[in-house]
């Protein structure tokens, strides 16, 4: 075939089964693929009706989809992050098939704040909360409405971290308007550090979890307690959510009740809820951040406050139901694990770890039973299939770790498994 030959943009439509405006996309984006072919040396024979065809098909699918988490990372952000309860998503699906009571109650206009803050006051301890929505947004509220243009915010060195998609510590400070003001050393900050860096332009002190690595041997930091006895505003950025101590994981509670004026967190991570950013303490504090004007541009949606609210009940009522912390505890794993390996010939199951992910808790190991695939070849079909199976390779082998898989998804994944060869 050369360039004379191909067809017009109207004929190859014609042989497209879609609608025309699809039809016409498909032959014009198969049209130009096979120009740059032929330019470039090809010398193939080219089905291009199939090829559009099949454009037109994958145009129709959605670009975001399920996929079937097999790496055995529990809150995996290129995967979604939280997988939500059942409880969130049917509160999803009932607040988007109408309208709602978003801002409305009583017959006047009212806030979308009082959807949460009671469950946030009950499971926190705190006085007042409200949602944003995403935990970067918290941050940068929070140090906006406390400290902002004119005022200093006191970091510890060993707190200047940079977390995922390059959001730094300093340029949430910068961006908020405050000052810098750097303390103690990058391993070592006491109290003392604190207290010679406050004055009168003292916004807050910012306590910064680092969530997703941690620092060994000769090194010391002050507690949320002390820190909360200098008599400055306090913010402490918990990252992942917990409510409750776990492993190193800082606590929701202990920081509400050391009288952190504002505490921070996600609501993907550990709390096990929708893309959300907490803020929780004291009532003049979180009603100092319900007022700032980031707050408008950083609002949550009514899709999200519908799960948060969901996931928090459940947190109060039956937190087993929530699948974060059950993946956490999960440790009737084999029975998942063997038929993953039983629906392809060769594969085996050994013990293996599984990790939290999210940038929650590095260190931590979540032992259990993997299905070992014989080697890596059937990687890359099942990640294109539908829908994708994605598990781990780890020396040359394929592993596909059942703590991230739900029974329904295992059922999937075994399905997938048993037809890879026509993958």
């Amino acid at each position: 075939m050369s360039l004379r030959d191909l067809p017009p943009v109207d004929a190859l439509a014609a042989q497209v089964i879609a609608p025309r405006a699809v039809a016409v996309a498909a032959a014009r984006a198969v049209l130009a693929e096979r120009r740059a072919e032929l330019l470039a040396g090809a010398s193939d024979a080219a089905d291009l009706p199939a090829r559009a065809r099949a454009w037109a098909e994958a145009s129709g699918r959605p670009s975001l989809r399920r996929v079937l988490n097999a790496t055995g990372v529990i809150v995996h952000t290129n995967l979604g992050r939280a997988p939500l309860a059942a409880a969130a998503r049917d509160a999803v699906l009932a607040v988007a098939e109408g309208y709602s009571n978003l801002e409305w109650a009583d017959g006047e206009r009212g806030s979308r704040h009082v959807h949460v803050e009671p469950l946030l006051r009950e499971l926190t301890g705190a006085q007042a909360g409200f949602a944003v929505n995403n935990g970067a947004g918290a941050a940068l509220l929070a140090a906006a409405a406390l400290a902002g243009p004119g005022k200093e915010i006191v970091v510890s060195r060993g707190q200047l971290v940079e977390i995922g998609g390059g959001f730094r510590v300093p340029d949430v400070i910068a961006q908020a308007g405050a000052r810098l003001v750097e303390v103690g050393t990058t391993n070592r900050t006491r109290l003392g550090d604190y207290a010679a860096a406050l004055g009168p332009d003292t916004g807050a002190v910012l306590r910064v979890h680092r969530s997703n690595f941690v620092q060994l041997g000769f090194v010391e930091d002050v507690g949320i307690e002390s820190l909360c006895e200098l008599g400055v505003p306090v913010i402490d950025d918990v990252g992942s959510g917990a409510l409750d101590p776990i492993h190193d994981e800082p606590s929701v509670r202990r920081s509400v009740a050391a009288g952190a004026a504002l505490v921070v967190f996600s609501g993907d991570k550990l709390l096990g809820g929708p893309q959300a950013g907490l803020l929780v303490g004291r009532e003049a504090a979180v009603e100092a951040a319900r007022r700032h004007p980031l707050a408008r541009a950083l609002r949550i949606d009514k899709l999200s406050l519908a799960a948060l609210e969901a996931t928090l009940r459940l947190h109060r009522d039956a937190p087993e139901q929530v699948p974060v912390p059950a993946m956490l505890h999960a440790t009737d794993l084999r029975a998942r694990a063997e038929r993953l390996a039983a629906a392809v010939p060769g594969a085996t199951v050994i013990e293996s770890v599984a990790r939290v992910g999210g940038g929650a808790l590095p260190l931590v190991e979540l032992p259990g039973p993997v299905a070992v695939l014989p080697d890596d070849s059937l990687v890359q079909p099942l990640r294109r299939a539908d829908p994708p199976l994605v598990g781990r390779v780890e020396d040359g082998r394929l592993l596909l770790d059942p703590r991230t898989l739900t029974d329904e998804e295992t059922d999937l994944a075994v399905a997938l498994l048993e037809g890879a060869g026509h993958l």
